[in-house]
């Protein structure tokens, strides 16, 4: 099984014939993902490689049956681009552009949740991927398999190096969520699909530094997730004081530290690593067991 992206998943590129939306069209097709059209209202009427190229998301939903639209656009014009997908009632958004202004993403956020017909993943994120089945965005095909592992990620590099070290046993689906400070889906989301998924026998959580995301997931999963949990947050040598990574990646006082976020986790259940590798390592004893 998979959450939200599956092999029947009908996807369009917003952004398709810019360097990085036809880069990452090509992979995505070479890795079985069904690419059926782009969107840039100039270039309307060309194609990518045979992919057609369409006005607006609505005329390319309606000649394709896209369900999926992935976002290439730049920031300055991203907030315009996921409203026309959201009016276009496109039921999964991934928004792959990092530097969308915080305001711009609330703003869009909240015309979905109003909409109530479309899910956003991102932005400032690599996307989905379920291993064998479809990938929506830019994480690379070729490094795990299809499995029974849910991964939910707010790094992008991370979410890469877990798929990787864990790529015997393979995953349902990956989700790298984005790490700004806000976002769409978020750890939560991700946590409710995969306990109600019957083929994903565990989960594995990557966090970092900054905000109460973690905190809010940990208090969720003991209320809700029967499913065993591993937990991995990014940050733990961060000095103190300053900025890191993510713009989402900000620590006040004591709330946001990768220490508060571990033992508030540890205090649900979950297993949690010090290191990518050792959360790696404890899902893999949890699933031989």
């Amino acid at each position: 099984m998979a959450i939200w992206l599956t092999e029947s998943s009908k996807i369009l590129v917003q952004g398709i014939t810019g360097a990085e939306g036809t880069k990452h069209t090509r992979r995505m097709v070479a890795s079985g993902a069904q690419v059926v059209g782009g969107v840039n209202p100039r270039k309307a009427g060309t194609d990518v490689d045979g992919i057609s190229v369409y006005a607006t998301v609505s005329e390319a939903m309606k000649e394709t049956g896209a369900d999926v639209s992935v976002l290439f656009v730049p920031p300055a014009f991203a907030k315009d681009a996921v409203i026309e997908a959201i009016d276009a009632q496109i039921p999964l958004a991934v928004v792959i552009t990092e530097g969308i202004p915080v305001h711009d993403t609330a703003s869009f956020f909240q015309y979905a949740v109003n909409a109530g017909s479309t899910r956003i993943i991102g932005p400032n994120c690599p996307g989905l991927i379920s291993p064998g089945k479809s990938n929506a965005g830019i994480i690379p095909a070729d490094i795990t398999q299809a499995g029974r592992i849910g991964l939910v990620s707010k790094s992008g590099t991370l979410t890469y190096q877990m798929m990787y070290e864990l790529r015997d046993i393979g995953f349902s689906t990956a989700v790298g969520i984005g790490g700004d400070p806000v976002i769409g889906t978020t750890h939560i989301d991700c946590l409710a699909a995969f306990e109600a998924d019957d083929e994903t026998e565990a989960i594995v959580m990557i966090g970092e530094i900054g905000g109460d995301a973690e905190e809010r997931a940990a208090a969720y999963i003991k209320d809700h997730v029967t499913k065993p949990v591993v937990g991995y947050v990014a940050g733990f040598t961060a000095p103190e004081g300053k900025t890191m990574g993510h713009a989402g990646a900000i620590v006040s006082g004591s709330s946001g530290t990768a220490q508060a976020k571990k033992d508030a986790l540890e205090a649900a259940g979950v297993k949690v690593g010090k290191t990518p590798s050792e959360a790696a390592r404890l899902t893999r004893e949890l699933m031989q067991r």
